[in-house]
């Protein structure tokens, strides 16, 4: 989810500014991966503080007003009886556009708990109706120390569902299985990024590998180590591991260095608020190479989708329905996103411009769309498939083998997915 942290007590030229690249889970398991691209641990550490001097919950102002004159639950789509009373989400990162699905069904007189970086409100449905029961949405990365979301939901069974990539999920099956209810993103956005002056013949990332460019990426990323570089597209001796999340390298480099990122994020950052550059990219999808993931795909523990497919099967519609209100209108929810970041104050900062281009790009770019089928959200089993013969063999040698017999169906289900709705 991704991508512009600035540590704003710095003043240092290149040092101020903290950015990050969202990405799928790590290999070793910190969950740091590439949304360190949205915030590494440095920016953790130096924003601490800054996060605890907000009020461990704070009521927002129009909560006593706009209470009074929330839509009555029932109908349809209330979910009351049927789901948990608080349906928690437990996401990858800070606030941020490619979360806005989730932040547009947070009714009115919602509240703000800035110690946990979390929020919780009445679930509405795509009418703005109050489904009878709350949505609480919980920050990731930093906030949960870096972890995993896999990690985090088997450590916490009040998470109802989380956010987990495709390769995460085929990393942890035997240990920490999930199975994916809903894919808010067609295309993973993460990408690689270069200068265009610097390399102007380059239009892939296989030709990056033949000019011997030096990749930057965070560490254990497992789209670099278990398929790029195995693969052939670019050499282990041409990528560089040690990727902090700061634009300092690559701006000194002077555009010879690449540097993993966010699609919708970095190309607007790096040339409308990174002042040392202030100039396009050029980038390639990771998804476009052949590494099909799905990512941050809504999952529950494998071994409570039976017990939660009543909920599931009235929820998951009802999700699908708020990432198409919010791709065609988002400014609401984008005033919400914002609103969070301010309160939760942890270094985390995030602009309106780098919102609206979020937006704009995961819609250009087909990041969020529908499938072959014109239905948002559903999942093909060869996709996974192909995940499972990339990832799967490497994390058998590191030691902690796969579930034995993975197949895409212990990680997918599109059985809660209503095809009519769809972009």
């Amino acid at each position: 989810m991704a991508k512009a942290m600035k540590l704003s007590a710095l003043a240092l030229p290149l040092a101020g500014l903290l950015l990050v690249a969202c990405g799928s889970s790590s290999k070793n398991g910190t969950a740091a991966t590439t949304k360190a691209s949205s915030g590494s641990t440095a920016a953790a550490g130096t924003t601490a503080g800054a996060a605890t001097t907000q009020a461990a919950t704070a009521t927002t102002a129009a909560a006593a007003a706009t209470t009074a004159a929330a839509s009555a639950t029932g109908g349809k789509d209330s979910l009351k009886g049927v789901c948990p009373d608080t349906v928690t989400v437990q996401t990858d990162w800070n606030p941020e556009a490619e979360h806005g699905h989730l932040y547009q069904m947070i009714g009115p007189g919602y509240t703000v708990n800035a110690d946990k970086k979390s929020v919780v409100g009445s679930l509405v449905d795509s009418k703005g109706n109050d489904t009878g029961v709350k949505l609480e949405v919980r920050s990731g990365g930093p906030a949960i120390g870096f972890q995993t979301v896999s990690a985090q939901m088997y450590l916490d069974d009040k998470i109802t569902l989380g956010y987990i990539y495709t390769d995460e999920g085929v990393q942890f099956s035997k240990s920490q299985p999930t199975i994916a209810v809903f894919a808010p993103f067609e295309k993973n956005p993460q990408m690689i990024m270069w200068d265009p002056a610097t390399y102007p013949d380059v239009n892939t990332i296989a030709d990056l590998g033949k000019k011997n460019a030096t990749i930057q990426y965070f560490g254990g990323g497992a789209y670099m180590e278990d398929y790029l570089i195995p693969t052939g597209v670019l050499k282990k001796e041409q990528t560089d591991g040690s990727y902090d999340g700061t634009p300092a390298k690559f701006v000194a480099s002077g555009g010879k260095l690449a540097q993993q990122g966010f699609a919708s994020a970095e190309p607007y950052i790096y040339k409308n608020e990174v002042k040392q550059w202030g100039k396009d990219v050029k980038f390639q999808l990771i998804h476009d190479t052949g590494y099909p993931i799905y990512s941050q795909a809504i999952s529950v523990r494998a071994a409570d989708k039976d017990k939660l497919a009543p909920c599931l099967k009235k929820l998951v519609p009802i999700m699908q329905q708020a990432t198409v209100n919010y791709i065609k209108d988002p400014a609401n929810t984008n005033k919400l996103i914002l609103e969070l970041v301010t309160k939760f104050n942890n270094g985390w900062v995030y602009s309106q411009g780098v919102a609206d281009y979020s937006v704009k790009t995961m819609k250009d770019l087909g990041l969020v769309a529908n499938g072959p089928d014109k239905t948002l959200g559903n999942m093909e089993e060869s996709r996974v498939q192909k995940i499972i013969d990339i990832v799967g063999p490497a994390v058998n040698s590191s030691g902690k083998p796969i579930k034995d017999g993975l197949k895409p169906a212990d990680m997918i289900t599109n059985e809660f997915i209503d095809s009519s709705i769809g972009l």
